[in-house]
């Protein structure tokens, strides 16, 4: 191609990079919202075969996602509610809340009574269920004992409209009834040892992944929190919900983002500016890097709509290994000397620079095969700009590095030939043959120590702050986590409200034996139809006869009014469940109920709440038809570690697919050199997290999948340039080191990652490239020799 051609595809290229350019600005900051997800879930791969149980597990996760939960603490009580008030005001004059609730409305408590008394006759407690089976039952005792008994100070019923107290038992047994909050001076409240506790609530205008909505937010809770701790001393404030876990994992992705750009980019510009001694090629390098990462982030966003945390920390680190294309086009440059020329420097590194690129492609290509949304997209990100920045070199260095350059700088070639020399003279012969063995030998006590660890939790760890408070808000409240429920399904209503009914008796017994804490299902609020008739043939026989029943009333000390009254209201009507779903009552529980759009079944949710084991809770349901354990942590963890058990297959199947491009290029003979590198590599790698103690994760073995492709690039480099340095030996080894040395700086910096994940990822390939970049003088074709 003449040097006009260059230039004419040169322009080509920077146009389209200009619009490129334009249209990821657009995307980032021109659409009103943040591409960037913070949502986990969204993150997390599907587990359930049933797809329903997987809405469920989405929903659930949901169901609270835009709300925050507040505790005002103090060790004074009217300080403490004082405090709470004036939240709840300040944080009610923010449009960001579409709502805070902190006093409650006066009410009467028996408001929460009045919808259940026409079906009173239909709602039985176990024990008052049993003790109305048995043949003794005394109905004048039953009265006596309840006119004796005290007064009900919480949710309860009047004397006269319950006289024999079954539906004040049933009531008790509601999750109303059960909260550890009690309204006080219209306020829910918590009294401990170390003072009180008032409940403040507030759902956003808006999603809490939303980074406009998360600023604002947590600026007006901020600025709430300083006032009541200034106008009522000793005052704390507990916090949880998505809100705040998602706004710090956005904090720590950004901080990671920044330190690990920031670092790997000042190490990288001063490593450039060292070897090639211009800082002409330090900028035509970042040029052709953030080309890559330009168009990596457009493709990102466009095929999945929105970019994860793990995507936008590893793009900082893809800097490190993108750059590895521009250096070997800028070192053939700088070994040229007084011979350069564009086109013939172009040809002469292309085939080194296609060759590198496949192998990375392939590493990253089996990275996305994994059905894990975040790593589908960090492949997508990677095979992107991985290409792009590659094209690049091709489309826009030659025209502009027309002119020769100063041959790299004299101190780290010499090194680069004396590291060669030394690695190259131990490893070479009956030495090398001795020296491998014992390595090996070496290697596989660290082997043997090898560990493993699929907990999901290891993604993404949450503030040890957050975690706290989130706990102290559980048991304070006695609130459940969610994290695991039950789905039940049936071909209709009826059904699933029975099967229900049946996975609730086994729950309690597990509560009675102190494995559980308690439950929330809606068979506990709405009892199937069949339970309510069952309930009611118990009380007939004792209204077979009413005017025995008017005379019991009236012994125990009830007026003839309220007695016919009380005998009038039988039989009731049985509670329905969509008429009670459209209660107000039903609000903060319609989230278990799931209808079926097309019309055909009906499922609903029931949480177990406390610390029980899987195993416990999954033998709760066995034998039970339609009832499901889901647990998407465990779901998800069972799928990493079966991904983890396939990637030893995958990672031999990368080996031996690279198997036939190497015999294609350097002869079969010299296929175990050139891979050596790379594989013993990965061998040492997993040796030293062995000896480390360091548990696999999917992560782990993912990372050594680019190893094995960032090492044959090396190992490529390598074997393609020294033909073209031969003049200066050590210097191709030198543009190697130079790349693995920028590789580190960017990749093993993601050791220190705030995201395990992540921290698991980059120590794989530090240590991996690490050792990939001292073995890679085995691969070489010829002896160095001193110049």
């Amino acid at each position: 191609m003449s040097r006009s051609g260059l230039r004419r595809r040169a322009t080509w290229f920077s146009a389209a990079t200009v619009l490129l350019t334009l249209l990821c600005a657009w995307l980032l900051f021109g659409r009103g919202r943040s591409p960037i997800q913070t949502d986990l879930l969204a993150m997390l791969p599907a587990t359930e075969r049933n797809p329903l149980a997987e809405v469920a597990a989405q929903r659930l996760a949901r169901a609270n996602g835009d709300r925050i939960i507040l505790l005002v603490a103090n060790a004074d009580d009217d300080r403490a509610k004082n405090a709470a008030r004036e939240l709840g005001k300040t944080l009610a004059k923010n449009d960001v809340f579409a709502s805070v609730t902190a006093e409650l409305p006066p009410f009467d408590l028996q408001q929460l009574t009045a919808p259940y008394l026409a079906h009173r006759f239909n709602l039985l407690t176990d024990a008052d269920r049993q003790a109305l089976a048995q043949p003794g039952y005394n109905p004048a005792q039953a009265l006596a004992q309840r006119v004796n008994e005290p007064f009900v100070t919480g949710v309860g019923t009047r004397l006269q409209d319950d006289p024999f107290g079954w539906l004040q038992h049933w009531l008790d047994q509601q999750p109303w009834s059960r909260s550890a909050l009690l309204p006080e001076d219209n306020l829910l409240t918590s009294h401990r040892d170390d003072g009180s506790y008032v409940l403040v609530t507030a759902t956003l205008n808006g999603s809490s992944y939303d980074d406009t909505i998360q600023q604002r937010a947590l600026l007006a809770l901020d600025h709430a929190q300083a006032q009541i701790e200034h106008d009522q001393p000793g005052t704390r404030l507990l916090r949880t919900g998505a809100l705040f876990y998602a706004a710090a994992a956005r904090a720590d992705a950004e901080r990671d983002v920044h330190r690990v750009g920031l670092i790997s980019t000042l190490g990288i510009a001063l490593l450039l500016l060292g070897v090639f001694r211009s800082p002409g090629p330090l900028l035509l390098a970042f040029l052709s890097t953030a080309i890559g990462v330009i168009a990596a982030t457009v493709v990102s966003i466009l095929a999945f709509g929105q970019i994860y945390l793990l995507t936008l920390v590893f793009g900082a680190a893809l800097l490190g290994e993108a750059v590895d294309y521009s250096i070997q086009y800028l070192s053939a440059r700088a070994n040229a000397g007084d011979a350069w020329e564009p086109r013939r420097g172009l040809r002469q590194v292309r085939p080194a620079l296609l060759l590198a690129l496949g192998t990375s492609l392939l590493g990253y290509a089996l990275l996305g095969l994994v059905p894990f949304p975040a790593l589908r997209q960090m492949a997508c990100f990677a095979m992107t700009g991985m290409a792009v920045a590659c094209l690049s070199v091709f489309a826009l260095l030659p025209a502009l590095l027309q002119r020769r350059a100063r041959p790299l700088s004299s101190l780290p070639v010499r090194a680069a030939q004396a590291l060669q020399q030394f690695i190259a003279g131990i490893s070479s012969g009956k030495r090398g043959m001795t020296l491998a063995v014992v390595a090996l030998l070496c290697a596989i006590p660290g082997w043997h120590q090898l560990s493993h660890d699929d907990d999901v939790h290891l993604l993404i760890s949450p503030p040890t702050e957050l975690a706290r408070q989130e706990a102290s808000i559980r048991d304070i409240t006695g609130l459940g986590n969610g994290t695991q429920f039950y789905l039940v399904e049936g071909d209709d209503d009826e059904q699933v409200l029975q099967r229900e009914e049946a996975l609730e008796q086994r729950l309690q017994k597990m509560v009675d034996a102190h494995q559980l804490q308690s439950w929330l299902g809606l068979a506990g609020m709405v009892p199937s139809l069949h339970r309510q008739q069952a309930d009611q043939a118990l009380l007939a026989p004792l209204f077979a006869q009413p005017d025995r029943m008017r005379q019991w009333l009236v012994q125990a000390g009830f007026r003839e009014a309220d007695a016919d009254a009380f005998i009038h209201a039988w039989p009731g009507t049985p509670l329905d469940l969509h008429t009670w779903l459209k209660s107000p009552l039903a609000t903060p529980f319609r989230y278990l109920w799931m209808s079926d759009a097309s019309g055909h079944g009906a499922a609903s949710l029931v949480l177990p709440q406390g610390d029980a084991s899987g195993q416990a809770l999954q033998a709760a349901a066995a034998g039970l038809p339609g009832v499901t354990l889901v647990d998407k942590a465990a779901g998800v963890s069972n799928l990493f570690g079966r991904y983890r058990r396939y990637a030893s297959v995958w990672l031999l199947a990368a080996v031996l697919l690279i198997v036939p491009v190497f015999g294609w290029r350097y002869g079969w003979r010299d296929v175990p050199r050139v891979l050596a590198p790379p594989v013993l590599g990965i061998a040492f790698t997993l040796a030293t997290l062995g000896y480390v103690h360091q548990p696999l994760t999917l992560f782990h073995w993912m990372a050594l999948m680019l190893v094995l492709g960032v090492g044959a690039n090396y190992a490529v480099f390598l074997r393609e340039g020294e033909p073209h340095a031969a003049h200066r030996p050590g210097a191709s080894y030198a543009s190697v080191l130079l790349s693995a040395i920028t590789a580190l700086l960017s990749f093993g910096l993601l050791a220190w990652s705030s995201m395990p994940a992540l921290r698991d990822f980059g120590l794989t390939l530090l240590l991996g490239i690490g050792f990939t970049a001292l073995l890679v003088p085995t691969s070489s074709a010829r002896r160095v020799t001193s110049s």
